[in-house]
C-alpha cells in the first residue's frame, strides 16, 4: 500500500482510492477480514453499514418509504430503484423487442436474453447465469446451511426470499396482481411468466420445428423431444426422464413420499400439481360460465375445454395418422399407441401401461380395493366411472341418445357401441380367422377361443372361464343368488342376459324374421340357430370323435360323454348328472311333483 499524490492505491489489484479509509475497507476483500458479526445468525460483514442493513432482515425494519405509493424498503438503494418505476422516463430501449428500461444495468441484463450470454459462472458446478443475483441464489444450493425456517411446517430455506414466498402458501397471500386479468400470484416471477401469456412475447425459437417459448429453460426441455435425450436416470429402476421434476416425482413412487398435504382434509399428494387440482374440489366457487349452456367451471382451462364440445374444435393433431383431439392430454395418450410406450409398470406382476390411471386401476386388482361406494345400495366399485354409471340404475337417467333411432343409454361407451350397429363398422379383426368386431374388448374375448386361455377360475370348483362375466354368473349357481328381477312378474335371474331374454316374452317383440319360412324370433342368436335347420350347417365339431353339432351347447353336453364330467348335483342325495335337464327331472322324484 502506498500513496501517489492524493490517491491511495491497493498493492494487490492496483485499484486507486481518494481516501485511505476507502482503501482500508477495500483491503478486507483480499484479506477476508470481517470485523462486524451479526449476533443473531453469526454472519460477518466488512463494514458496519452492511451489518446495519443486514440486521433489518431479522427485525423487519423498513425505514425508507416511497412518497408516491408509501411502499417501504429496508435500504435506500432499493427505494431509489423503486422510485424510478414512478417516472415515465425509460431512456434505454431494446432494439429487438422495443422493451424500455429505467437503468442501463437492467437493459444490459435484458439484452442477454436475446444474445444468450451467461457471464456469471458457478465455481462449484460450472452452471452459468445471466446476472449476479441469480448466481448468488444458486450458490446457496451448494451450501448445506438453511437458516430460515417456516414456523408453520418447519421447512427450512437458504434465503429469506424463499421463506417469504413459502409462507404465502400458508397465509394464501397473493400480493402480485396482473393488470390485464386481475389474477394474483404469490411472487413476482410467477406474475412475470403469466404476463407473457397476454403479450405473447416468446423470444426463444426451436431450430427444428420453429416453435417459440417465453423462457430458455422451456426451449431446452422442448429440444429433448427432438433429440430423444433423457438425461435424468432413476437410481432405483432403469427409467430415464427428460426433466428433473419428472424424476423427482417418479422417485416418490419408490419412496412412497407424499410431501404435499391438503390443509382442508389432510389428504397427501406426491406432487404439487395433484394437490392444486384436489384443492379446487373444496372450493364451491365456479366463476367461469359457458355462454351456450350456462354450465359453470372452477377454472378457465376447464371452460375452454368444455367450449370445444359446442364448437367441435380439435386443435391437437397426431403427426402420424392426422387424427385430431380437443385436449392435449388425449393426443399424448394417443401418440403412445404409435410409439408403443408403456412407462408405468406394476411392481407386483410387471405389467406395463401407457397411462398412470391405467396402472392405478390395475393395482386394485391385486389389492381388491373398491374405494367408490353407492350411497343407495352400498355396492362398491374400483373406479369412479363405474359408480357414476351404476347410480343411473337408481335414478333411471339415460342422458346419451342415439341420433339414428333415439334410443337412450346411461353412458357414452354404450352409445358408441350401439352407434356402430347402424354404421356396420367393425374395425377390429382377428389375425387367426379374419373375423371382425366392433370393439377391441370383443376381439380380445374372441382371441381366447383360439388360444384356449381361461384366466378366470372358480374358487368353489375347478372350472375355468374365458370371461369374467361367465365366472360371475357361474358363482351364482353356488351361492343361489339371483339379483336380476323381472318388473312384470317378479321372476328372478342369475344374470342380466337371462332377464333380457325373459322380458321379451312379455312384450312379444319378435323383430328377427327367417327369410326361408317367415318364422320370427325375439333374439338374433335364436334366428341364427334356426337358419341352420334350413342350411344343415353344423359348425361345432367334437375334437375326440369329430361328430358335428349345430349349437355350441349341444357340443358342450356331448363332450361330457368323453370326459365323464357331471357338473349338476342333487342337493338331496348327491347324485350327479351331465345335463341340467336330467337333474331337474330327477329332483321331481324327491319333490313328488
Amino acid at each position: 500500500m502506498h500513496t501517489g499524490g492524493n490517491h491511495s492505491q491497493c498493492n494487490v489489484c492496483q485499484k486507486s482510492f481518494r481516501r485511505k479509509s476507502y482503501l482500508t475497507e477495500h483491503m478486507r476483500i483480499h484479506t477476508g477480514e470481517n470485523n462486524s458479526p451479526c449476533k443473531v445468525c453469526q454472519k460477518s460483514f466488512r463494514r458496519k453499514s452492511y451489518l446495519t442493513e443486514h440486521m433489518r432482515i431479522h427485525t423487519g425494519e423498513k425505514p425508507y418509504q416511497c412518497s408516491e405509493c408509501q411502499k417501504r424498503f429496508s435500504i435506500k438503494a432499493s427505494l431509489d430503484l423503486h422510485a424510478l418505476t414512478h417516472s415515465v422516463e425509460k431512456p434505454y430501449q431494446c432494439a429487438e423487442c422495443q422493451k424500455s428500461f429505467v437503468r442501463k444495468s437492467y437493459f444490459t441484463e435484458h439484452m442477454r436474453i436475446h444474445s444468450g450470454e451467461n457471464p456469471y459462472q458457478c465455481s462449484e458446478c460450472q452452471k452459468t447465469f445471466c446476472n449476479k443475483l441469480s448466481l448468488s441464489r444458486h450458490a446457496l444450493t451448494h451450501s448445506v446451511e438453511k437458516p430460515y425456517q417456516c414456523a408453520e411446517c418447519q421447512k427450512c430455506f437458504s434465503d429469506k426470499r424463499g421463506l417469504t414466498i413459502h409462507t404465502r402458501t400458508h397465509t394464501r397471500e397473493k400480493p402480485y396482481q396482473c393488470s390485464e386479468c386481475q389474477k394474483c400470484f404469490i411472487d413476482k416471477n410467477r406474475l412475470a411468466r403469466h404476463i407473457t401469456t397476454h403479450t405473447g412475447y416468446k423470444p426463444y425459437q426451436c431450430s427444428e420445428c420453429q416453435k417459440c417459448f417465453s423462457y430458455k429453460i422451456r426451449l431446452t426441455e422442448h429440444i429433448r423431444i427432438h433429440t430423444g435425450e433423457n438425461p435424468y436416470q432413476c437410481s432405483e429402476c432403469p427409467k430415464h426422464f427428460k426433466l428433473k421434476s419428472l424424476l423427482t416425482a417418479h422417485l416418490r413412487f419408490h419412496t412412497g413420499e407424499k410431501p404435499y398435504q391438503c390443509s382442508e382434509c389432510q389428504e397427501r399428494f406426491c406432487d404439487k400439481q395433484s394437490l392444486s387440482r384436489h384443492a379446487i374440489t373444496h372450493s364451491v366457487e365456479q366463476p367461469y360460465h359457458c355462454s351456450e349452456c350456462q354450465k359453470c367451471f372452477r377454472d378457465k382451462l376447464s371452460l375452454t375445454r368444455h367450449i370445444r364440445t359446442h364448437t367441435g374444435e380439435q386443435p391437437y393433431q397426431c403427426s402420424e395418422c392426422q387424427k385430431c383431439f380437443s385436449i392435449k392430454s388425449s393426443l399424448i395418450r394417443h401418440i403412445r399407441i404409435h410409439t408403443g410406450e408403456k412407462r408405468y409398470q406394476c411392481s407386483e406382476c410387471h405389467k406395463c401401461y401407457s397411462e398412470k390411471n391405467g396402472l392405478n386401476r390395475h393395482r386394485r386388482t391385486h389389492t381388491g380395493e373398491k374405494p367408490y361406494q353407492c350411497s343407495e345400495c352400498q355396492k362398491c366399485f374400483s373406479e369412479k366411472r363405474f359408480l357414476t354409471v351404476h347410480i343411473k340404475t337408481h335414478t333411471g337417467e339415460k342422458p346419451f341418445q342415439c341420433s339414428e333411432c333415439q334410443k337412450n343409454f346411461r353412458d357414452r361407451r354404450r352409445l358408441s357401441q350401439h352407434t356402430i350397429t347402424h354404421t356396420g363398422e367393425q374395425p377390429y379383426q382377428c389375425s387367426e380367422c379374419q373375423k371382425c368386431f366392433t370393439n377391441k374388448f370383443s376381439l380380445n374375448q374372441h382371441i381366447r377361443t383360439h388360444t384356449g386361455e381361461k384366466p378366470y377360475q372358480c374358487s368353489e370348483c375347478p372350472k375355468d372361464f374365458r370371461l369374467k362375466s361367465l365366472l360371475t354368473a357361474h358363482v351364482r349357481f353356488h351361492t343361489g343368488e339371483k339379483p336380476y328381477q323381472c318388473s312384470e312378474c317378479q321372476k328372478c335371474f342369475s344374470d342380466k342376459m337371462r332377464l333380457t331374454k325373459h322380458t321379451r316374452t312379455h312384450s312379444w317383440v319378435k323383430r328377427y324374421r327367417c327369410t326361408e319360412c317367415d318364422k320370427c324370433f325375439s333374439e338374433k342368436s335364436s334366428l341364427t340357430q334356426h337358419i341352420r335347420t334350413h342350411t344343415g350347417e353344423k359348425p361345432y365339431q367334437c375334437s375326440e370323435c369329430h361328430k358335428c353339432f349345430s349349437q355350441k351347447c349341444s357340443l358342450t353336453q356331448h363332450i361330457r360323454i368323453h370326459t365323464g364330467e357331471k357338473p349338476y348335483q342333487c342337493s338331496k342325495c348327491q347324485k350327479c348328472f351331465s345335463q341340467k335337464s336330467h337333474l331337474t327331472e330327477h329332483v321331481r322324484i324327491h319333490t313328488g311333483e
